[in-house]
């Protein structure tokens, strides 16, 4: 799931940035580009915890950038096939719903939702019931990924509340 990860990244500055400051603005540069991105190699870089090193800058020929190789440590999110994980219900169709896990979306089809819970397309906002629980919007869900498809730069998910302990998270 979350993991510390050393990192690389090849920043350019403009050479109107190249002064006594020009740390200030490599380091910025490197959070505004790297924090809240997907890698599909290394998941969704959550945040930058610390920079190892700066690289001396190279310049481009005909464009006057610099070219800085960065080397740094970050928190990355990763799911896994069989993680089970809790996640906030966002959208419910008689399909299935979605939920979000931090930057992740998970869908969990309605064959993958116990055979005791009914869509209700007349409820409002619609939801999936049984006795004892209720799936709608902004419900908190505890879910298994059951597959994950990685592409370079997105993370999908398919869920599953369909075992023992999974479903709604009722609030203490």
């Amino acid at each position: 799931m979350f993991f510390l990860k050393d990192l690389s990244h090849t920043i350019s500055l403009h050479p109107s940035f190249f002064g006594p400051n020009m740390q200030t603005q490599l380091v910025g540069k490197l959070y505004a580009d790297v924090e809240g991105t997907c890698s599909g190699r290394f998941g969704y870089i959550i945040t930058v915890v610390l920079i190892h090193s700066i690289g001396k800058g190279k310049i481009l020929p005909g464009s006057g950038l610099a070219e800085f190789k960065v080397k740094y440590q970050a928190i990355v999110f990763k799911p896994f096939k069989g993680e089970v994980v809790d996640a906030v219900v966002t959208t419910v169709n008689k399909m299935g719903f979605f939920a979000d896990v931090g930057p992740l979306q998970v869908f969990v089809s309605s064959h993958l939702i116990p055979s005791d819970m009914r869509f209700d397309p007349n409820g409002n906002p619609p939801c999936y019931q049984s006795e004892d629980q209720i799936i709608q919007k902004d419900i908190h869900v505890r879910l298994k990924i059951v597959g994950t498809r990685i592409d370079a730069t997105e993370i999908f998910a398919i869920g599953t509340i369909k075992e023992d302990y999974l479903g709604v998270i009722t609030p203490n």
